[in-house]
C-alpha cells in the first residue's frame, strides 16, 4: 500500500502543475510593453538556435527569460519550426514539461500567430506513414523507416499529451484536447498493419493512462507467476478498482468522462486485436517449428533458407509478445491463452501410433499414406472447377450420362487388369520359392529381348532430348492478348512460375476457361516437356493437371501416355546411365507425383514397378528407389494397391538378398524401403510427472526471467523442503542446465546463490553434481552430449560468478581439462589419446566458454599469476592438436583477447614447451613460499602445481574448508560461502591507518615516561670493542701453557663514567659458587641449542621427504610430469 500511495502523491503533484499551468494559459493576462522589448537579430537568432538544440531543462530559463524580453514578431514561423526540433531532443520527463512551459509561454504571447501553426504542424508530423510509400520499400528498409519514425515521434507524443491537458490543444471552448490525442493515436493504430507503432501506445499508457483513460491499478496490478497463461478468472478482470486510493473528483478531472470512456474502450478493442494477431503468429510460429522438425527427420538437416525464415518468425513474435504483455500491465487486462508445444495434439512422434481409428490395420503404427497434414492437403484437397467456372463451359451436362457410362467401365477394365496382375505376381513368388536359378535364367533371357528390340530400325519413340518435342512458349507474351492463343501463350508463361497451390489453382481456373481440343494438345506439349532441372514444378503440375482432369480427362490420359512411352524408351536405353540420369529422375518424379493425385492408374505404375524389378540391376535399382520414395508410401497404404505392392516389396526384398549390389544401390534400397515401410515401434511412453514437478518445471523452464526471478524464488521457497519427493524433483532441474535457454543459465545460478542461504545443503549438492557431470563427460567424450558439456561448463563459471564455490575448483576444472586422459597428465604433440584425439578440438572451445565466464575475476593477485601460467600451458596444449578450425581458433583469440589483450601467443610448439619449462621451474623453485603466502582457502602441498592454488579470504561466516589436504579424487572439496571477501575496503583500510598511528603516537609517549638512569644495567649489553678484545684474551689464555689457566674464570665488569662504558676483567676462583653456576649454565645451554638444531634438521628432511612423496602420487593421479635432463 506504501507504493500505491507514493503513486498517488506524484500524480497528485502532476495533476497540480497541469492545473495551475493551465489556468495560466486560460487566463491569458500577459501584459508587455513593445517599446521595452528587445528587436535585435543577435538574439533572435540566439534564442532559435538556444530552442532548435533543446527545449529541456538545461535552457529553459534562459528561452523563457528571453521570450519575456524579445519581440518576437517576426520570427514566429522560424519559431514554430525551432519549437519542433527542439521537443525532438526532450527525452525525460522534466525535458517535456519544460518544453510545455515554452509553449505555454509563447501561446500566451501570441495566441493565433504560434499555437495555430505550431499545433498543424504537430499533427501533420504525428501522422501515420503512407502504406503506398512503405510497400515500395524492401523489408529491411521498411522496419528501419518504421523505427526512426516511432523514435522521432515519441517526444512529440508525450508533449502534445500534456498540451492537451494544459489547454493549448483544445477541442473546443472550455474543452480538453483529449479527442485530438485520441484521433492521432487512431489514426497511427489503424494504419499500421505491422504493428510498428505499438510502442507509442505503450509510452502513451505509461504516462497518462490516468487522466485520458481513467485507469488505476486495481489490488493486484501484475499477473501472478504461478498462473498458468490463459487461466485467470473472470473476476480478476472485472475487479474493482476501490482498493487503491481515490485520486480526484470529477469534476477536477483534466478531460471529460465522455472522452476516457471512448478513448478506454478504443485501446481495449486494440488490445484485443493484437491478442487475436499474438494468438495467430503463435500457432503460425509452432506449426513451422513442427514442419522444421518433420524436416529434420526426413532430410536430416534443416535447410539455411527454413532456419532464417524461422529465426525471423520467431524474432517478430517475440517483439509481438513482449509488446502484448506491456499492454496487458498497462491496461490491467488478462494475457490471451497461447497453447503450449506440449498441448498440440498434432505434433510428431517419431514411432507413435498416429491418430488412427483403424487399430486392427498393422501399417497403422508407422503412420498413414501422407506424411503430414500438409502434404495430404496438397493432393487430397483438390478444387473443383465447377465452383468458379460455369458448367458451359465445362461441358458437363449434356455428357453426365455418358460420363457415367465411360467411368464404369473403365473401373471395370481396371480391376480386370489389375487382378490378372496379381494373379501373375503371386505365381512369380512360388516360382522363386521352388527355384531361385529359374529367376536368373528369366533375367538373362529378358535382356536378351530386349538387346534385340534396342538394335532394328528402331527411331519411332523420339527421344526427350529430341528436337521433335514440342517448343517452350515464348517467354514474353504480348502485353494485351487479343485471342484465345495469345492468352493461351501468356498463361503456360506463367506456369513455371507458379511454385504454390494458390498459383496452380488459379492457373488451372485460367485454363478451364480458354479450354479447346487445340489448347489442350497445346498443354499436353508443355507439360510433357518440362526442363529436366526443374523437378520442383511436378508436384505442381501434378495437382494442375488432377485439377483438369475431372473434366478433361484427355489431358491426364495422354500425359500418362507420354510419360509412360518417355519410361519404355528409358528401359530400352539402360546402358546410357550419366546423359539420361536427369531424364529418369524426372520422369520417376513426374509418374510418382501424378500416382499420388490419382491419375496414373494403379495397375499401370505397379507394371512399371514389376518391369524395373525384372531386370533388378544397373538404372532399374535407381528407378525402383525414387519410385518407393515417390509413391511407395501410398501404394503400400492405399486400400486399393496395399495387397499387390505388399507382395511386390517382398519380392523386392527377396531379389535383393539374393544378388549382389554395390554399397550406393544398398544405401538407395535400404532408405527408399524404409521410408515407405519403416518399421513398426511401439508408441513412446510420455514420462508420468507429478502435478507438483510439472509446476516446478513450469517456473524454471517457462517463467523464469531477469523480470520474474524474484518471483520465482519466493515460489520456490514456499514449496515443502522437507519432503524428499519435492528435493529431487528441484535437484534434477538445478543440475540440467542444459535444457534451459543458454542466456538464463546465469538466472539458474542466482536463483541457486539465493536459495543456499536458506538450504545450504541443496546449494553444495548441486555444486557437487555439477563437477561429476563436467567430469563423467571428460571420462565418456560422447559426441551427442557436447551441448549439455557446454551448458555445465557455463553452469560452473556462473555458479563461481555467485560466489558458491571457490577459485581452486574453477583451476581445478581447467586443468583437468587440458590435461585428463594423457599419459601422466601431459599432453604430447599430435599423440593419439582416447579420449582426446588430436583432431578433437571440443576441451579447447569448454576452456573458452569457462574462460569467457569467470576470466575477467582473476585480473590481481596470486590468482592473475595462476591464470597466466594456465594461459602459458593452454598454449601448448593447443599447439599439441592438430590445426585449429577457424571457428575454434576465432573463438580462442576472442576469448584470450578479452582476459589477456597482451599476452605473447607462441607460434611453434617449441616456444611453448620452453615457456612451460620455464613456468614449472619457478613453480618448484618458490613452491614453499607460495603455500606460506596464500590464503586459508588454498590447500597445502600444491608444489608441481602453485597455479592452482586460490587467494581468496575466509568468509563471514566462519566457514573454513580449505585447510584440509586435499586428495586427488575426482571429487573434490566444496567451498561454499555466503559472502566472498575479495580484499579490504577502503574504509577498512583508512581505519586500520588511524589504529596503527595511535599505537605508534602512545607507545612512544610512555617511552618518554621511563626513566633511562633508573636500571640502566637491566639492558648492559657490552660494547663490540669489548667483547671482541674479551675473545682475544680468551683465545690467548685457552693456547697458553700455563697450568694454573683452569684455576680462575675471567668475568667482565661493565662500570659507566659519564657517558662511556667501560669494562675491567675480573679473575674468579674456579671453585667459587659463581663460577661453577656459570659454567653448568653455559653448557646446559650449549646442550639445548645441539638438540634444538638435529629437531630442526630432521623436520626439514622429514618435509622434503613428504612433499616429494606428495608429489609423486599427484602426479599418477593426472598432474603433470616434467622430466628435466641436465
Amino acid at each position: 500500500m506504501d507504493s500505491a500511495l507514493l503513486k498517488v502523491d506524484e500524480e497528485k503533484a502532476r495533476h497540480a502543475k497541469r492545473v495551475k499551468l493551465r489556468e495560466l494559459n486560460a487566463a491569458m493576462d500577459v501584459q508587455v510593453e513593445l517599446s521595452r522589448l528587445d528587436s535585435s537579430l543577435k538574439r533572435h537568432t540566439g534564442l532559435i538556435k538556444r530552442m532548435r538544440q533543446s527545449l529541456g531543462t538545461d535552457h529553459r530559463d534562459q528561452i523563457l527569460k528571453d521570450i519575456d524580453s524579445l519581440s518576437l514578431e517576426k520570427y514566429i514561423d522560424e519559431i514554430v519550426g525551432a519549437t519542433l526540433e527542439g521537443i525532438a531532443k526532450c527525452k525525460t520527463e522534466k525535458d517535456v514539461w519544460s518544453s510545455v512551459e515554452v509553449i505555454s509561454a509563447l501561446h500566451r504571447r501570441f495566441p493565433t500567430a504560434f499555437t495555430h501553426p505550431l499545433i498543424s504542424s504537430l499533427s501533420t508530423a504525428l501522422g501515420a506513414p503512407s502504406r503506398a510509400a512503405l510497400s515500395a520499400l524492401p523489408p529491411e528498409q521498411r522496419e528501419k523507416e518504421d523505427s526512426a519514425r516511432v523514435s522521432r515521434q515519441r517526444p512529440l507524443l508525450r508533449v502534445c499529451s500534456e498540451l492537451a491537458l494544459v489547454g493549448i490543444i483544445t477541442d473546443g471552448q472550455k474543452r480538453s484536447g483529449g479527442e485530438w490525442i485520441m484521433k492521432v493515436l487512431r489514426e497511427l493504430l489503424s494504419n499500421d498493419p505491422t504493428l510498428s507503432s505499438l510502442p507509442l501506445l505503450s509510452i502513451f499508457l505509461k504516462s497518462y493512462s490516468r487522466p485520458y483513460l481513467g485507469l488505476t491499478p486495481p489490488q493486484s496490478k501484475q499477473i501472478s507467476a504461478e498462473a498458468e497463461p490463459g487461466t485467470l478468472s473472470s473476476a480478476t478482470t472485472n475487479a474493482t478498482q476501490g482498493e487503491f486510493p481515490t485520486l480526484l473528483q470529477e469534476s477536477e478531472e483534466l478531460v471529460e468522462q465522455d472522452i476516457r470512456d471512448r478513448f478506454k474502450r478504443m485501446c481495449e478493442g486494440y488490445f484485443d486485436s493484437v491478442s487475436k494477431k499474438l494468438t495467430i503468429e503463435h500457432k503460425r510460429l509452432q506449426d513451422q517449428d513442427r514442419r522444421n522438425h518433420e524436416a529434420y527427420i526426413r532430410s536430416g538437416e534443416i535447410f539455411e533458407d527454413r532456419q532464417q525464415a524461422y529465426e525471423k518468425m520467431t524474432k517478430g513474435y517475440e517483439k509481438l509478445l513482449a509488446s502484448c504483455q506491456t499492454l496487458s500491465e498497462l491496461l490491467y487486462l488478462p494475457m490471451p491463452s497461447l497453447p503450449t508445444a506440449s498441448q498440440k495434439s498434432d505434433s510428431i512422434q517419431i514411432g507413435a501410433n498416429a491418430v488412427s481409428g483403424d487399430e486392427e490395420d498393422p501399417l497403422a503404427h508407422s503412420g498413414g499414406k501422407w506424411e503430414d497434414e500438409e502434404e495430404r492437403r496438397f493432393f487430397e484437397d483438390i478444387q473443383d472447377l465447377k465452383d468458379f467456372v460455369p458448367k458451359s463451359v465445362l461441358g458437363i451436362e449434356s455428357d453426365e450420362k455418358e460420363d457415367k457410362e465411360v467411368t464404369e467401365e473403365r473401373e471395370k477394365a481396371e480391376k480386370e487388369k489389375a487382378d490378372a496382375e496379381a494373379k501373375k505376381l503371386e505365381e512369380e513368388l512360388e516360382g522363386l520359392k521352388l527355384d531361385s536359378d529359374r529367376l536368373n535364367e528369366r533375367k538373362d533371357a529378358t535382356a536378351e529381348v530386349e538387346m534385340r528390340e534396342e538394335e532394328p530400325d528402331g527411331t519411332i519413340t523420339p527421344t526427350p532430348m529430341s528436337p521433335t518435342k514440342a517448343p517452350s512458349p515464348p517467354l514474353s507474351p504480348q502485353l494485351a492478348p487479343q485471342g484465345p492463343s495469345q492468352l493461351l501463350t501468356s498463361l503456360l508463361a506463367r506456369l513455371p512460375d507458379a511454385t504454390n497451390r494458390a498459383m496452380i489453382d488459379q492457373a488451372a481456373i485460367d485454363f478451364a476457361f480458354l479450354n479447346s481440343k487445340a489448347a489442350r494438345k497445346r498443354l499436353i506439349k508443355f507439360l510433357g516437356a518440362v526442363p529436366k532441372n526443374r523437378t520442383d514444378l511436378l508436384p505442381h503440375y501434378a495437382r494442375f493437371v488432377a485439377t483438369l482432369n475431372r473434366y478433361m480427362p484427355d489431358i491426364g490420359t495422354e500425359l500418362v501416355a507420354l510419360l509412360d512411352e518417355e519410361f519404355r524408351y528409358l528401359q530400352r536405353k539402360k546402358n546410357v546411365v550419366k546423359e539420361l540420369s536427369e531424364v529418369r529422375l524426372k520422369n520417376m518424379l513426374y509418374l510418382s507425383n501424378l500416382t499420388k493425385f490419382r491419375v496414373v492408374p494403379s495397375h499401370l505404375i505397379l507394371h512399371m514397378f514389376k518391369v524395373c524389378l525384372d531386370e533388378f540391376s544397373g538404372t532399374n535399382v535407381e528407378n525402383i528407389s525414387m519410385l518407393l520414395e515417390g509413391c511407395g508410401r501410398f501404394l503400400l497404404r492405399s486400400d486399393e494397391t496395399r495387397e499387390r505392392f505388399g507382395t511386390m516389396l517382398e519380392l523386392m526384398r527377396r531379389k535383393q538378398s539374393m544378388q549382389h549390389f554395390d554399397q550406393r544401390q544398398i544405401l538407395l534400397l535400404e532408405n527408399a524401403y524404409y521410408q515407405c515401410n519403416p518399421p513398426e515401434r511401439t508408441p513412446r511412453q510420455l514420462k508420468e510427472r507429478t502435478p507438483l514437478e510439472l509446476f516446478i518445471r513450469h517456473l524454471i523452464y517457462d517463467v523464469l526471467a531477469k523480470k520474474t526471478i524474484d518471483k520465482v524464488l519466493k515460489l520456490l521457497r514456499k514449496l515443502d523442503w522437507d519432503d524428499p519427493i519435492v528435493q529431487r524433483a528441484l535437484h534434477k532441474v538445478f543440475t540440467k542446465p542444459w535444457k534451459i535457454k543458454y542466456s538464463n543459465i546465469n538466472l539458474l545460478a542466482m536463483l541457486t546463490y539465493d536459495l543456499q542461504r536458506y538450504h545450504p545443503a541443496f546449494a553444495i549438492s548441486v555444486v557437487d553434481q555439477v563437477l561429476e557431470d563436467i567430469r563423467r563427460g571428460l571420462e565418456q567424450n560422447v559426441y551427442s552430449t557436447n551441448q549439455r558439456r557446454v551448458a555445465a561448463i557455463k553452469y560452473l563459471g556462473e555458479l563461481y560468478i555467485y560466489r558458491l564455490l571457490g577459485s581452486i575448483l574453477v583451476f581445478d576444472t581447467l586443468w583437468s581439462l587440458v590435461t585428463f586422459g594423457h599419459p601422466e597428465g601431459h599432453p604430447l604433440p599430435r599423440q593419439p589419446c582416447p579420449v582426446d584425439m588430436p583432431n578433437d578440438f571440443f576441451r579447447v572451445r569448454l576452456v573458452c566458454v569457462l574462460l569467457d565466464t569467470v576470466g575477467m575475476c582473476f585480473d590481481r593477485g596470486t590468482q592473475k599469476r595462476k591464470l597466466d601460467n594456465f594461459l602459458v600451458f593452454f598454449q601448448y596444449y593447443v599447439l599439441c592438436k592438430e590445426d585449429l578450425p577457424m571457428d575454434v581458433d576465432f573463438m580462442l583469440s576472442d576469448s584470450i583477447e578479452a582476459i589477456r589483450p597482451k599476452m605473447t601467443m607462441y607460434k611453434t610448439i617449441e616456444e611453448a614447451a620452453v615457456a612451460v619449462d620455464e613456468m614449472f621451474n619457478a613453480a618448484l623453485q618458490n613452491a614453499g613460499l607460495s603455500t606460506g603466502d596464500d590464503s586459508g582457502e588454498d590447500s597445502d602441498g600444491e608444489g608441481e602445481r602453485p597455479q592452482q592454488q586460490d587467494e581468496e579470504d575466509d568468509d563471514t561466516t566462519g566457514q573454513d574448508s580449505s585447510n584440509e589436504e586435499r586428495t586427488p579424487s575426482p571429487d573434490p572439496v566444496i567451498v561454499l560461502s555466503t559472502q566472498e571477501h575479495l580484499g579490504p575496503s577502503e574504509e577498512a583500510e583508512a581505519e586500520f591507518e588511524k589504529e596503527l598511528a595511535k599505537i605508534i603516537t602512545d607507545s612512544s609517549a610512555e617511552s618518554r615516561k621511563v626513566d633511562k638512569k633508573a636500571a640502566w644495567w637491566d639492558s648492559a649489553v657490552l660494547a663490540p670493542n669489548l667483547r671482541k678484545k674479551r675473545a682475544d684474551e680468551g683465545d690467548v689464555d685457552a693456547g697458553g701453557d700455563n697450568p694454573d689457566s683452569n684455576a680462575v674464570m675471567q668475568f667482565t665488569v661493565i662500570t659507566k663514567r659519564g657517558g662511556r662504558q667501560q669494562g675491567r676483567h675480573l679473575l674468579v676462583p674456579a671453585e667459587s659458587a659463581l663460577a661453577v653456576h656459570t659454567r653448568s649454565a653455559q653448557l646446559q645451554d650449549k646442550v639445548e641449542q645441539q638438540h634444538l638444531k638435529r629437531l630442526v634438521l630432521d623436520y626439514e628432511q622429514r618435509e622434503e621427504a613428504e612433499e616429494m612423496k606428495a608429489l609423486e602420487v599427484r602426479n599418477r593421479a593426472g598432474a603433470i610430469k616434467i622430466r628435466y635432463v641436465g
